[in-house]
C-alpha cells in the first residue's frame, strides 16, 4: 500500500512547485528522425515522459515532457535544434469522483479551453496522468487542485 504525501499549494491554490515544462519540436517527416531525436537525449540521461505526435508531409511536431527539461532545452539549442518551451498542466486521475469527465467538467465550468492533450508514459503513483495545454494554465491548475484532483509540478516527475 503506498501512501501519499499532502499537496503543498501555494497562496493562489496552486500546487506549489515548477509547472510541468512541455517541449515542442518541428522534425522533418524522414525515417527515423524521432528516433534520432528520443536517442540524443536518452544519451544524455534524459527520459521522454509523455510523448505526441502528429505529421504532416514534410514536418512533424513532435511534442514532449521530458525528465530534465532544463538540460533538453539545452542540448537542442547546442545542437542547433529549434524547439519551443511552454507550461502544460499535469493531472493526475483516478477511478472514483477524479475521473476525465470530472476534471474536463471542472475545466468546463471555469471556461478555460483545452489546446491539445496527452497521457504520460511514465506514472510516479499507479494512476493515469493526463498533460493538458489549457488557454490559462495557472487558473486551470488551480481550478482542477480546488475540485480535489493532483496537479503534478516538474519536481514530482523529474527524477
Amino acid at each position: 500500500m503506498t501512501t501519499s504525501k499532502p499537496q503543498s499549494h501555494s497562496q493562489t491554490g496552486t500546487p506549489a512547485g515548477t509547472p510541468v515544462r512541455q517541449l515542442s519540436v518541428f522534425l522533418h517527416n524522414r525515417v527515423g528522425a524521432l528516433m534520432a531525436l528520443v536517442k540524443l537525449l536518452a544519451e544524455h540521461r534524459i527520459e521522454v515522459l509523455g510523448l505526441s505526435l502528429q505529421d504532416t508531409t514534410e514536418l512533424a511536431l513532435v511534442r514532449m515532457v521530458p525528465s530534465d527539461p532544463e538540460t533538453a532545452e539545452m542540448l537542442f539549442i547546442e545542437k542547433g535544434i529549434p524547439h519551443a518551451v511552454c507550461p502544460v498542466t499535469v493531472v493526475e486521475l483516478r477511478e472514483t469522483d477524479h475521473t476525465l469527465v470530472h476534471a474536463l467538467s471542472a475545466l468546463l465550468s471555469a471556461e478555460i479551453n483545452i489546446d491539445f492533450s496527452y497521457g504520460l508514459f511514465v506514472r510516479p503513483t499507479e494512476h493515469p496522468l493526463f498533460v493538458l495545454h489549457l488557454d490559462a494554465p495557472e487558473l486551470g491548475a488551480e481550478v482542477l487542485s480546488s475540485a480535489g484532483f493532483k496537479v503534478l509540478t516538474q519536481e514530482d516527475l523529474s527524477r
